[in-house]
């Protein structure tokens, strides 16, 4: 392969850019020329491109977000939204391509393999970690940390107050960030989609923590699991006490990347580009138990429970 391009599909991630970086640099190691798709897949619709050499990708290694930009497009799934892909493929003769992203993105480059037999590997990177084949995608780490500092700043005001904190972390329909978060900031209570939970219950054992004084409550809700709005008032309700809803939001996307997804990033940006060099694709790079592993592209719209139920338990366990 001479030519290859680079996406940055879904939601941005913290990391992105490191990925970016390592796919450009091995790339023109083994003698490839890179082109980087603009605003996502829409940029691919659009023809709007920009060639990458590792003079354009010096200095991102530490930004957050992903400097070709990122959006969506839905139209893709459509006739009509795919005609102008197929045109700016034509216009481009790309060998093949990384996209690095998350479920999503993956659908997009199933398709491009399918219907326009161009080679494809994957780099997950999601906050979300909800992807199959990886124990840990790119931006979980960065996502999760900043978390952690947010919740730790709150517990301050928790504790001055004696008041109850409801704070609403992203993640999808997927738990795991909001668990882990429970689990490293110590919280109360952690609410999650993967098991059905009671505010009856909730509540019953905040009393309790009260009365064997405890002087503040922090409950981490997952985005997936109710309306932290919702959850917040009928807490009050019951308990008659002051309670406050934080949410967290998009803050958990952005910033510098944590060391370790800057070297998740590298790692994983590196092994998809030679791998798609050297004529494997149709894949996914991931990380199993600290070794690349790779999973195909298709059917990665559903993720194992497992983690997300093993961490609850261990929640409960140390509250």
């Amino acid at each position: 392969m001479k030519r290859i391009g680079v996406l940055t599909g879904g939601g941005d991630a913290a990391g992105m850019n490191t990925a970016l970086r390592a796919v450009v640099r091995t790339a023109s190691r083994m003698g490839a020329e890179v082109i980087g798709i603009k605003k996502g897949w829409q940029g691919l619709a659009e023809g709007s491109t920009v060639k990458l050499t590792p003079r354009s990708v010096s200095g991102i290694l530490h930004q957050g977000g992903t400097i070709l930009r990122t959006f969506r497009y839905p139209e893709f799934a459509t006739d009509e939204g795919t005609a102008p892909v197929a045109r700016t493929l034509d216009k481009l003769n790309l060998d093949g391509m990384v996209i690095i992203g998350g479920d999503g993105s993956f659908r997009g480059g199933t398709k491009l393999t399918r219907e326009f037999d161009l080679p494809v590997v994957g780099v997950p990177a999601t906050i979300d970690n909800d992807i199959p084949g990886t124990d840990i995608s790119i931006g979980f780490d960065t996502a999760l940390n900043i978390a952690i500092e947010a919740v730790d700043k709150v517990r301050d005001t928790a504790t001055s107050h004696g008041r109850i904190f409801v704070i609403e972390v992203m993640g999808r329909e997927y738990g795991l960030l909001a668990a882990q978060t429970a689990i490293a900031t110590g919280a109360e209570e952690v609410l999650l989609p993967e098991i059905p939970f009671n505010l009856d219950d909730v509540c019953r054992n905040i009393a309790k923590g009260y009365q064997r004084g405890k002087q503040h409550a922090i409950i981490i809700v997952a985005e997936g699991a109710g309306k932290a709005s919702y959850i917040s008032y009928e807490i009050k309700e019951r308990l008659q006490r002051g309670v406050r809803m934080v949410v967290l939001g998009h803050v958990q996307r952005g910033g510098s990347p944590s060391g370790y997804d800057r070297i998740l990033a590298s790692r994983l940006g590196h092994r998809a580009t030679e791998m798609l060099l050297e004529g494997n694709h149709g894949v996914m790079v991931g990380v199993v138990a600290n070794k690349f592993k790779t999973s195909s592209l298709d059917k990665k719209t559903k993720v194992s429970a497992k983690a997300v139920l093993r961490d609850a338990r261990l929640m409960e366990t140390l509250v």
